[in-house]
Parts: structure tokens; sequence; C-alpha cells
């Protein structure tokens, strides 16, 4: 009887010791690696390559401050920093080198002018220079109670109202028939289908602007991988979403996405695109309508209570206006890619399940994507959302 648990201990022993014998050699090569320094050889003197990013550009009654992160191999000091070709004191906070990966404030007591463009050049003490372009000179939206006021009142215009009018169609949507509801599951499955591709190309695109130590592609589909596998555990864990759980599913991925919209719009007025003003909020607002048909379209067999409708109109919209205050106060490229890339893996999540109940619903399965109204849904929800989009793009 004591002989199996002896045995038990033993073959634990063996495993730790198998387990750390590898992790201890590694500790030894990389102790010896940083101690004795091998690669000296190879340095011919030259300086490191050096990376500098800009994330935040900040214009107010003080002057100019830029947000910048360090890359390359070794930290970077600041040495000088040029605005329109000419040299200006500035203050760095934390001080010293930035080490890789770091970041730092660069404040300078510069006179910018409004709706002026400017050029800023910061020079590290190796001599190397990187540039940075203000295209419109504007004071950067600040965190007073009437300006959160503001952004939120478009939040609720871009991302509340359309998802509220597109389900204020519901009673009218009741009386479709077999075909009918085909029709509008795959009109969900179109506008979410150009959704995906949206926001995953302007995930990527501004992935190419973040800092190199945040691997921004990989980031990108990284987070839209696991977005996607931890929404289709969650969605499947009790079988396959109908009716209102589905509608949820849509709704939250919707939400995610219009969190980036919100982001994007954010940044664009912080940023001096202003000028678009309430045509691009409008076009929003257009470009988001038929949101709110498509998180009716599974729930039209039943008549779910009021409060419902208002939590679904609540999860889809209000992220826009959490959105824009990102957006406009603290947004970072890195930080606007991932949030896009989990909203691409919720919409992706949403269109398999969608297309699922879609199969479900028809006795042909599969075939019935070949069907009229299944490929005029798909056909009309892309062609709507690709025709609204030249509304809002900034």
């Amino acid at each position: 009887m004591n002989e199996m648990p002896r045995a038990a201990i033993r073959a634990a022993k063996t495993n730790l010791v198998w387990l750390a014998l590898p992790l201890i050699v590694f500790g030894i090569a990389v102790a010896w690696l940083v101690s004795t320094d091998p690669l000296s050889g190879f340095r011919n003197g030259a300086p490191p390559v050096e990376n500098l990013t800009f994330e935040r550009t900040v214009l107010d009654d003080s002057g100019l401050s830029l947000l910048v992160r360090a890359g390359g191999s070794e930290p970077m000091t600041v040495a000088q920093v040029q605005v329109d070709d000419a040299y200006w004191q500035f203050a760095q906070d934390p001080p010293g080198p930035i080490a890789r990966g770091g970041a730092a404030w660069l404040k300078l007591p510069f006179p910018w002018m409004l709706g002026e463009a400017h050029a800023v050049k910061v020079v590290t003490n190796t001599g190397a220079t990187f540039a940075h372009d203000i295209a419109v000179a504007v004071p950067t939206p600040q965190a007073t109670p009437g300006q959160l006021r503001l952004q939120a009142v478009v939040g609720i215009i871009v991302g509340i109202v359309p998802v509220a009018v597109g389900l204020m169609f519901y009673p009218v949507l009741r009386g479709v028939g077999r075909e009918g509801m085909a029709f509008l599951l795959s009109l969900t499955i179109g506008l979410l289908g150009f959704l995906l591709v949206d926001a995953s190309g302007e995930a990527l695109e501004l992935a190419g602007e973040a800092a190199a130590i945040f691997q921004g592609p990989v980031m990108v589909v990284l987070a839209a991988l696991s977005s996607f596998l931890l929404l289709m555990a969650i969605g499947r864990r009790s079988g396959a979403p109908t009716g209102l759980a589905l509608s949820t599913y849509i709704a939250l991925g919707i939400g995610l996405h219009n969190l980036g919209e919100g982001l994007a719009i954010g940044a664009a007025f912080a940023a001096g695109s202003a000028g678009l003003g309430t045509f691009l909020v409008l076009g929003f607002a257009l470009h988001n309508v038929t949101e709110g048909i498509g998180i009716a379209a599974p729930i039209l067999k039943k008549r779910p209570p009021f409060s419902v409708f208002v939590g679904l109109t609540l999860l889809a919209g209000s992220p826009a206006v959490i959105g824009m205050w990102l957006g406009s106060l603290a947004a970072s490229a890195q930080w606007s890619a991932l949030a896009l890339a989990i909203g691409a893996g919720a919409i992706l999540q949403v269109i398999v399940e969608v297309g699922a109940y879609l199969m479900r619903q028809s006795e042909r399965r599969s075939d019935v994507f070949l069907t009229p109204p299944v490929l005029a849904g798909l056909a009309a929800g892309a062609a709507f959302m690709y025709a609204t989009a030249a509304l809002v793009k900034i």
C-alpha cells in the first residue's frame, strides 16, 4: 500500500529535476554571455541603431508637448528639439536617457499658431533625427466637464441613436416571412463582413504607426484571434446561441467596433479635423443605422420587453462615447489598433454564429447561401456599408 505513494514521489522528484536542469543550463549560458560579452569583437565603433515613435501631441497655453517612445537596442538620449527649423529649449519628463521601449514627455514653450502647420525634429546625442508633422495646430481637448459632455453628445449621435433607429424597425420586421428572415440575417452578415474588413484594415494601419516593440501586425492578429476564440468558447458553453443570446453577441461585436470608430473620431477632432464637423458625425450616424436592424433579426420570433431593446442599444452604441473620450484625450496608435483588433475578432465570431443560425433555420443547410434572398442580403449589407463609408473616411 505504501509502495505506490513512494514510487509516485520518486517519479515527481525525477520530473522536477528534468524540468529544472534545462532552465539551470540556460541561466548559466545567459550569465556567461552577459559577463564575458563575447560579441564585443563584432563592434566597429558605429553608434547603435535608434528609433523614436511619436505617440501623442498636446497643444495648450503652455506650448507644445510630445509623448515619444524609444526603440533600438540601447537607451537613447534626446539632445535637441527643432520646431520649424529653429532650436527650442525643452524639458523632459522623466529626465535622462530613455530606455528601450520606454516613453517620455518632451515639453517646449513653443508659441504655436492656430490653424498653422508645424514641423518638429528630435535630435539624439548620436546625431540621429526623427521628424513629426503637426498638420493643423488646434488646442488639444482637455478633460473638463463641458468637453466631456460635448464628446458624449457626439458619441450618442454616432453610436446610440443610429442603433436605436434601426431597432425601431422591429415591429415592421416581425411581419417578414421565411425568405424575409433569411434576407435580414444575410444582411447582418453582409454589414458585419464589411465591418470586419474595415476594422482589420484600420487596425493594421494603426499598428504600422506604433513603436516597433509592440510588433503591431502580430499584436493585431493575436488580439483578433484571441477575441474570436474567447467569445466562441463563451458563446458555445451552453450550445449554439440563438434568439436573444445571438442578438446580444451581435450587439457586443458592433459595440467593440463602435469603440474603434469613437477612437477615430476623437483622434480626428483632437488632430484638427474638426472642420469636418456635422458632416462627419451625420455620416457615421447614417453608416450605423443598419446595425440596429442586424441586432433585431434573431429576436423577430419573440417579443422581448422594452428593457431588452434599451440594453441592446446601450451595449452596441455606448462604446462610441467611451471611444470619443479616449480618442481625443489619451489614445495612442498601439492601443487604438488593439481595440480595433479585439472588435474584429468579436465581429468574426458573430459572423460565424449568424451564419450557423441561418443554416439551422433552413432545410438546405450550407446551400442556403446560394439562394436569392441570402445572396441579395449579403450584397445589400456590404453595398450599403461601403457606400456610406465614403462619408466617414477622415
